[in-house]
C-alpha cells in the first residue's frame, strides 16, 4: 500500500534561510503523528509548508502519489488536507454557521460524509452558537469551530498546530477527546501541542525535529519513557 502523504527531501523557509532542511518522512494509512520539538525547530513551517502557506525550497511532497508541492493552498486544501492554524484564525466577522458551510467540500469516497449536521453532532456546543459572530466566541468555541471547518472539506489528512493552545484544562481535555473520535474515523492527522502527555496519548508515531532536521521518528511512549531523549530533544 503507497503511503498517504510523503515528503522527500523536504526544505522549507520564509526567506533566504531554510528553517526545515531536507527532512523526509511518510504517513501510512490513517497515522496519527505527534510532530514534537522546542520552540523554533521548524514545527510550524513544517505544517504550513506542507499546506502551500510557506514556500517549498527543495524536494516534494506527494498526497496518496500525487504531487501536490507546487500547488497553491487551495488546490492542496481540494486534495484532501484540512488545515487547524494555530491562533484558530476563524473569520470574526461571519457567524459560525457561516464559517463552517463556506468550506463545504463534497468527500471523495467514504460511508459518511463531514457536513454541518456531522459537525454540529461532534460539537453540541456550536449548535448553541450557530448565529454568534466569531469575535463573540471563547477560546474553546473558537478551536471547536477552527477543526470543525477544517472536517467541512473532508480531508483525507488533518493538519492540527497548537491544539490546546491557551485553552483552559478542562476545555482542553475536551478538545483531546474530540480528536480521538476524528481519528477514529479513519482521518489521518499531524498534530502540534506543547501537552506531550495528551498528545503522546492520541499518537501512533512521534517525530521530533531539532534545526528543523529529523531528531527522532518512532513510538511516542518510548520516546517520552526516555527522560534523557526528552530533555535532549524536547526540553522538559
Amino acid at each position: 500500500m503507497s503511503a498517504l502523504l510523503k515528503a522527500e527531501q523536504f526544505s522549507a523557509a520564509y526567506g533566504p534561510a531554510r528553517v526545515v532542511q531536507d527532512i523526509s518522512f511518510a504517513l501510512e494509512g490513517a497515522e496519527i503523528v505527534a510532530l514534537m520539538g522546542r520552540n523554533g525547530m521548524g514545527k510550524t513551517t513544517v505544517l504550513r509548508g506542507l499546506m502551500g502557506l510557506t514556500p517549498v525550497r527543495g524536494g516534494k511532497v506527494s498526497l496518496a502519489d500525487r504531487e501536490i508541492s507546487t500547488l497553491t493552498p487551495e488546490a492542496i486544501a481540494r486534495a484532501g488536507i484540512g488545515y487547524v492554524p494555530a491562533g484558530r484564525e476563524i473569520f470574526a466577522s461571519l457567524s459560525v454557521r457561516e464559517n463552517l458551510v463556506m468550506c463545504a467540500r463534497q468527500a471523495a469516497a467514504g460511508p459518511r460524509a463531514w457536513d454541518l449536521a456531522r459537525v454540529l453532532e461532534l460539537f453540541p456546543r456550536l449548535t448553541e452558537r450557530l448565529d454568534n459572530g466569531g469575535r463573540q466566541l471563547s477560546g474553546g468555541e473558537q478551536q471547536m469551530l477552527a477543526i470543525g471547518r477544517a472536517l467541512m472539506t473532508n480531508p483525507r489528512l488533518l493538519l492540527i498546530d497548537e491544539a490546546t493552545e491557551g485553552l483552559a484544562p478542562l476545555v482542553a481535555r475536551n478538545i483531546w477527546a474530540t480528536l480521538t473520535q476524528i481519528c477514529a474515523t479513519g482521518v489521518a492527522a499531524i498534530i502540534v501541542d506543547r501537552n506531550l502527555k495528551h498528545l503522546a496519548a492520541i499518537a501512533t508515531r512521534a517525530i521530533v525535529l531539532l534545526r528543523g532536521e529529523v531528531a527522532f521518528d518512532g513510538d511516542p511512549a518510548s520516546l517520552l519513557a526516555d527522560t534523557a531523549l526528552v530533555e535532549k530533544y524536547i526540553g522538559l
